[in-house]
């Protein structure tokens, strides 16, 4: 909880006296019991910001919320005709950094997750290895007409493991999603994959909507007060 304010505070971000823990529910294989301790409606924090600079400008973007939940474990896909998953990091306690839709590239987001990774390491809260998986990213991607003020439907990238791959990886994403539209398709809310052999993205199963989880307060913790 300290380690969480503390990333919280240097985020600009306020902090809620009294936060709430939810059970997010969704089956998958890498959440044996069936559902998530996570933060819902009443996260620790929220309304925070990050500044950045790239090609030459600075540019602020803004932080929706950190909020506490806890790890699943990790599905690997590329063991033969198998898949396997680990449970080894089940339960871990961590915080998930949620951005506005204010980053309009790859380059964008590579360079937000470098400063944040910075900031964070030298706090002392996160060891910034993207490898072993205790600094992961899910980059959302949607895409919308010049003059739109409405975003298309996203698609969630899923734990790419190097800031040049989220750039790639979101890159030929927003590239797809044009050849789609272009092409008199529609865009499906989903979860796809990044193969950094080939160079594309893949899909991995349909993305849930918020009221698909069927959040209610966590039972067993009591509210969280700061």
């Amino acid at each position: 909880v300290r380690m969480a304010v503390r990333a919280a505070l240097a985020l600009g971000c306020t902090i809620r006296e009294t936060s709430v823990f939810a059970r997010k529910n969704y089956f998958y294989p890498d959440l044996p019991k069936g559902y998530q301790i996570s933060q819902y409606d009443l996260p620790y924090s929220e309304h925070g910001h990050l500044d950045i600079e790239v090609g030459g400008e600075s540019k602020r973007v803004r932080i929706l919320r950190v909020h506490m939940e806890e790890d699943a474990g990790k599905n690997f896909h590329d063991r033969g005709d198998d898949s396997i998953v680990d449970l080894n990091r089940s339960g871990t306690a961590l915080i998930e950094i949620v951005g506005e839709p204010d980053l309009r590239s790859g380059a964008e987001a590579a360079e937000y997750l470098r400063t944040l990774r910075d900031i964070l390491v030298f706090l002392g809260v996160n060891d910034g290895n993207l490898e072993e998986g205790s600094f992961r990213c899910d980059a959302n991607v949607s895409i919308r007409p010049v003059g739109q003020e409405k975003y298309g439907t996203r698609t969630e990238l899923k734990n790419i493991n190097s800031f040049r791959f989220v750039e790639k990886a979101i890159q030929y994403e927003i590239e797809r999603q044009e050849s789609v539209l272009t092409n008199g398709g529609k865009i499906t809310q989903e979860t796809r994959g990044w193969d950094e052999k080939s160079g594309t993205t893949y899909s991995l199963r349909s993305k849930e909507a918020a009221q698909d989880y069927r959040y209610f307060p966590e039972p067993d913790l009591p509210p969280l007060k700061l």
